[in-house]
């Protein structure tokens, strides 16, 4: 079947244009000059090449844990594949799919950017199952969950205190794209206190963390970003890896590819938000979009573990790990893993810090770590501190 790109009407696109060209696009974008950060230092002071959200690109950019990316599975785990996506490309599509929205609308573009990059960096390895694994133990262990948006807000703000931007911090803690709504309202956030205290909430009440939504468009714009990149991606690779037919997938409004659900959903979103201050779409296609993901889950996510029996091996091997340096912690045993390549690795980090590192309660070290693990890495780990486990896995190579 021949694909069908929607375009933009001719009353929207004559608008914008007319717009651009009298200098009257609307300015509903969040002024840099209103950028809150936890301290005023010299470091992050804005100049005429390196304006404020510019900083917090380049930081996350930077930062420790943004090489591994590129060694998460986004969805399919312990696949031998170089054209499956990882969660390195995944960021870089998010970024993408906002910023044209962002363009389009006059939004912020650097805001809209550094909120994209940084919104996974506090993943687990092997995707969501790996986040329920974790949050699991945790949550047995302490009572508090693990949520990886409010963990990436950690990474980039507690692990690493780069002094990143309350409006970044915000978008990337209210980024959860499982949970897609038809439109999105801004809810002002005024304060580091106030993101303090929901924060917090989030890690004693999991429903909160998942209702949470951004104070700003440009948290609103990659939100939904962050689904659009993933809902048609997620076919493609499923289809690369023979797990369904590209038949299975049957168009209900949006499409049934990925460049057609990208456009179609861009293209709508442009059409119902321009000028206004929220970022919507219209029933169709949020029905269509709902539809869609149900799909996905029955064709594509169920099979994903399965097919590699994720379930099976790594939870235990998860429990295993997460046992065993936390005892490391206790027994202040400085040759463990836990000490040369987490905490020793994160001290290396040149930014001042209210209290050592080292000081964290013990359980949120271990997640800490385990949480900012690649695949390989956990592998490679469970391997030298359980040379006897039963629990092995093996990848599904290129010739199998």
């Amino acid at each position: 079947m021949q694909p069908k790109y929607e375009i933009l009407s001719d009353e929207v696109s004559l608008k914008i244009e007319a717009d651009r060209a009298e200098g009257t696009s609307p300015k509903l974008g969040f002024n840099s000059n209103n950028i809150i950060r936890r301290v005023a230092s010299h470091r992050d002071k804005a100049s005429i090449w390196r304006p404020p959200f510019v900083h917090d690109i380049d930081k996350i950019l930077h930062c420790p844990y943004y090489n591994r990316y590129t060694d998460k599975t986004q969805v399919f785990s312990l696949v031998k594949n170089d054209d499956v996506t990882r969660r390195s490309l995944h960021v870089q599509l998010v970024s993408r799919i906002a910023r044209t929205i962002g363009a389009a609308l006059n939004l912020n573009l650097d805001l809209i950017e550094a909120i994209a990059l940084g919104h996974d960096i506090g993943h687990t390895p092997f995707s969501h199952s790996g986040e329920s694994y974790l949050n699991e133990i945790y949550h047995a262990h302490t009572g508090r969950h693990f949520c990886h948006n409010i963990h990436s807000v950690r990474v980039l703000d507690k692990i690493f205190p780069f002094n990143i931007s309350l409006q970044t911090l915000d978008g990337i803690a209210c980024h959860n794209g499982e949970f897609e709504q038809e439109g999105y309202q801004p809810v002002p956030q005024r304060s580091f206190d106030e993101f303090d205290e929901m924060i917090e909430q989030c890690y004693t009440d999991w429903s909160y963390a998942n209702s949470i939504l951004p104070s700003t468009l440009e948290g609103c714009v990659v939100r939904i970003a962050d689904i659009i990149a993933y809902v048609g991606k997620d076919r493609q690779d499923a289809i690369r890896l023979n797990l369904v037919d590209e038949e299975a997938f049957i168009d209900k409004g949006i499409g049934s590819i990925n460049a057609e659900m990208i456009n179609n959903l861009v293209v709508n979103i442009i059409e119902n938000s321009y000028g206004k201050p929220y970022i919507k779409m219209d029933s169709q296609h949020f029905q269509a979009l709902k539809v869609a993901k149900v799909d996905n889950y029955f064709n594509i996510y169920a099979s994903a573990a399965n097919m590699t029996k994720v379930d099976t091996n790594i939870k235990p091997m998860m429990e295993e790990i997460y046992d065993q340096l936390l005892e490391d912690l206790k027994r202040q045993n400085k040759m463990s893993p836990i000490y040369i390549h987490h905490i020793d690795y994160v001290n290396r980090s040149y930014y001042p810090r209210q209290m050592p590192y080292e000081s964290t309660e013990p359980n949120q070290l271990v997640v800490d770590f385990i949480a900012s693990m690649t695949d390989d890495y956990f592998i490679e780990l469970h391997r030298y501190l359980f040379p006897d486990s039963p629990y092995k896995v093996e990848y599904k190579g290129y010739f199998d």
